[in-house]
């Protein structure tokens, strides 16, 4: 969240609570990832704002490098796997699995390289008013490649899946990435990542609306 470590905290709480009434509408184990997106964006929120308390509070400065890590792992590396193998799970057309199969091999050669970059280049976060800004020493010329990577592996997926609205939470994440984009380019994985924490709602929204399993029962020779 950009605004502040109660705003953090805040949402942190709100989107537990939001992913705990998803993941009870769990119908089969296929759901269970995409159910707990919510939560995610939760523990999320809660790193976040230790970063804004190890940032503003001299008492939490010892913790500030295990928070700053454990946001962008999160926002740069567990997102783009996440989104694409969730969409996977609840998906039953082949192709449309095929699809996905391949945005999950981009979404893990992005998550690789990011991580190498964690482990290889300064990364910094400092507060610029009201916004956490994310300093990663990428390699600049890299840095179109990694955008298009990030962008099929986290916005694509929900527009390939067949399950019904889910078009509709695609929609939502590329308009929030398109105004953080132009609004707020500077703070975008912060800020980004707060619009994407709204899409909480229509994840809650979708799993109502998921059509239960249909169950199989097995007969007996005699």
């Amino acid at each position: 969240m950009c605004f502040s470590a109660t705003a953090s905290l805040s949402a942190g709480i709100v989107l537990t609570v939001i992913g705990i009434a998803s993941i009870r509408k769990v119908e089969s184990s296929s759901q269970i990832v995409f159910a707990s997106i919510p939560l995610v964006f939760a523990i999320q929120q809660f790193t976040e704002g230790l970063v804004w308390l190890s940032l503003s509070h001299t008492e939490f400065e010892p913790i500030h490098e295990i928070a700053m890590y454990a946001f962008l792992i999160f926002a740069q590396i567990i997102w783009p796997l996440w989104v694409p193998f969730a969409m996977l799970m609840l998906e039953k057309n082949a192709t449309r699995k095929k699809l996905l199969q391949i945005l999950i091999v981009l979404g893990m050669i992005l998550a690789s390289y990011t991580a190498f970059a964690f482990l290889s280049y300064k990364v910094e976060a400092k507060i610029q008013g009201h916004h956490i800004e994310y300093l990663i020493d990428y390699p600049h010329e890299f840095n179109d490649f990694i955008a298009i990577l990030y962008v099929i592996s986290t916005i694509l997926p929900p527009f390939l899946s067949s399950v019904k609205r889910m078009w509709i939470l695609g929609i939502f994440i590329l308009l929030t990435a398109i105004v953080t984009a132009i609004f707020y380019e500077v703070y975008l994985i912060s800020v980004w990542c707060f619009f994407a924490a709204l899409m909480s709602v229509f994840v809650f929204g979708i799993m109502r609306g998921i059509e239960k399993p249909t169950k199989e029962f097995s007969t007996m020779k005699v």
